[in-house]
């Protein structure tokens, strides 16, 4: 799954929801930039965004280095002030919130920051003619208004809870997004914004250079030039590290590994509600049955792939909330039970062939899953899944692919993908289950159709109230037990390397998308590097 929903995600998403478009492997730069300079940092990421246009995705969860949003989070995801100069005020019974903004900011071309911006980026998204897949987070909006240059009231149709958590979406100016077409201006590749670093240059598929705001209104970074090397192959990436020409990277847990006793490197272990996923698409007749569906469900040993997968980085997932937060319905955890898994598929009629490969009216119980060239997170789980899936008697064909090849497959296709966000179970539920959403991009990629789970996200969303949200959840997460479109694998640990030269780093607790707006360069811009 991406940046604008669940792939690899998200989700830009909504991006989303559910990590991004594939990108070459190449060196990180010029010479420029490599890693060691004291005022510069070089990190390796493996995915770069679609789009660098807040009005189309980017940065919707915040960290977006270029721009801000009217609130962001702190280490523990807490919301605080940012273009705004306080937290939101709440009335008429959480149907308005209304902004004042700080004073003196500028972007980073000079122009002030207004009141204006701020209602043109939401006016903007929500624009039917706009493609931003992550639009229908904000469809609880029914007007933004701007009183003066430093107040901004938004008004709602429905109490949304979680409106609060959507204002960290970045802010764009008016003055220059505004004479552009939104989907296809320049503005999508060498954006302006408020934020403590300029975009200097994006080298597709090679490199993000940024160089330091020296107007940032939160003063300017120390880390004076800052660039995020894409290369989404794991193994060149560890091997660029060792080289020095990186000053960190994401790494998957065997290459981390051997970092931990690093004299001049450390290690970061990020907590998050990614999640690693196989779609099962309603238009397949294999993985479109409900038998097989449930059987693959029960019979997935995910205790085995956290152990020997992640090596105990992550936790066993069985829908899109992980077992430890409060969202989570408890009795909802899948035992794994090869016996009972042969029982459903028996019960259903796929019986085994001579081959051992069960059949049913004459379709044989087999299908491809795709997974993304170059990860072996991905590539080790879509193979522990096709052994497990070959117990029951269904051969799972696995195959990579970049997603060009891999999207128009999807509607048929088995993929191995990922999702999640912590902030709300709305951001990623939504986009992930709703059956009108089915075929919107990445939005639905197993084309999922539950009338009692559409429904549920309904009244979740329009609910003010959090036990019957909490209730709506439940029955959510219940359905996905009756009826599992998706196979839930593993919540995933992100697994950072970092010189010991930045000094103690933090980080958050990350959604799906990492490396880029996460990691322990999620604030680079309050770095003390070492002199």
């Amino acid at each position: 799954m991406r940046a604008r929903s669940i792939r690899g995600t998200g989700a830009v998403a909504a991006a989303a929801s559910l990590a991004v478009a594939a990108s070459a492997c190449s060196a990180p730069g010029d010479g420029k930039d490599a890693g060691g300079a004291k005022d510069s940092a070089v990190v390796g990421i493996a995915y770069e965004p679609d789009t660098l246009s807040p009005l189309l995705g980017y940065g919707k969860d915040g960290n977006s280095k270029i721009f801000d949003g009217l609130l962001t989070h702190d280490a523990d995801m807490k919301l605080k002030p940012a273009l705004a100069a306080a937290l939101p005020k709440v009335g008429d019974d959480g149907k308005t919130y209304t902004f004042k903004l700080r004073e003196g900011v500028k972007f980073s071309d000079g122009k002030p920051f207004t009141s204006k911006d701020v209602v043109f980026t939401y006016e903007t998204i929500l624009d039917k003619k706009t493609n931003n897949a992550a639009k229908t987070e904000l469809d609880a909006v029914k007007d933004v208004e701007a009183k003066g240059d430093d107040t901004v009231v938004f008004h709602l149709k429905y109490p949304y809870a979680p409106f609060a958590e959507r204002t960290v979406l970045p802010i764009a100016p008016e003055h220059i997004a505004g004479k552009q077409d939104v989907n296809t201006g320049e503005f999508t590749t060498k954006p302006v914004g408020t934020g403590p670093y300029k975009l200097v240059k994006w080298s597709k598929g090679e490199k993000l250079t940024f160089r330091a705001n020296p107007g940032y209104w939160g003063g300017a970074p120390k880390v004076k030039n800052f660039t995020m090397a894409i290369i989404k192959d794991d193994d060149i990436r560890a091997t660029r590290l060792d080289a020095g020409e990186l000053d960190g990277a994401i790494l998957p847990p065997n290459l981390a590994a051997k970092y931990k006793n690093d004299g001049d490197k450390k290690s970061y272990a990020a907590q998050t509600f990614d999640y690693r996923v196989v779609t099962l698409p309603t238009g397949n007749k294999v993985a479109g049955d409900t038998a097989v569906r449930r059987a693959l469900d029960t019979g997935v040993d995910r205790k085995a792939m956290v152990e020997s997968i992640l090596d105990g980085a992550g936790k066993e997932a069985y829908g899109p909330v992980p077992t430890d937060s409060p969202w989570f319905t408890k009795g909802t955890e899948r035992k794994h039970d090869l016996a009972a898994a042969k029982k459903i598929l028996d019960k259903a009629g796929w019986k085994p062939g001579k081959d051992g490969i069960r059949e049913k009216d004459g379709v044989k119980a087999t299908f491809p899953l795709w997974y993304l060239t170059g990860d072996k997170l991905r590539q080790d789980h879509a193979l522990a899944y096709a052994s497990d899936a070959k117990k029951l008697g269904i051969k799972v064909e696995v195959q990579a692919g970049t997603w060009e090849v891999i999207e128009p497959r999807m509607p048929k296709d088995a993929v191995l993908a990922g999702g999640g966000s912590p902030a709300d179970p709305d951001f990623d539920q939504y986009t992930l289950l709703k059956s009108s959403l089915a075929g919107d991009g990445f939005n639905n990629m197993a084309h999922y159709d539950n009338p009692k789970v559409d429904k549920a996200l309904d009244e979740a969303r329009e609910s003010g109230d959090h036990a019957e949200r909490q209730a709506a959840y439940d029955t959510i997460q219940r359905e996905l037990v009756k009826n599992p479109g998706y196979t839930f694998l593993t919540h995933i640990d992100h697994l950072y390397v970092v010189d010991k030269r930045f000094g103690d780093l933090t980080t958050q607790t990350e959604p799906h998308d990492h490396g880029l707006a996460s990691g322990p360069w999620w604030n680079v811009e309050d770095w003390q590097p070492k002199q």
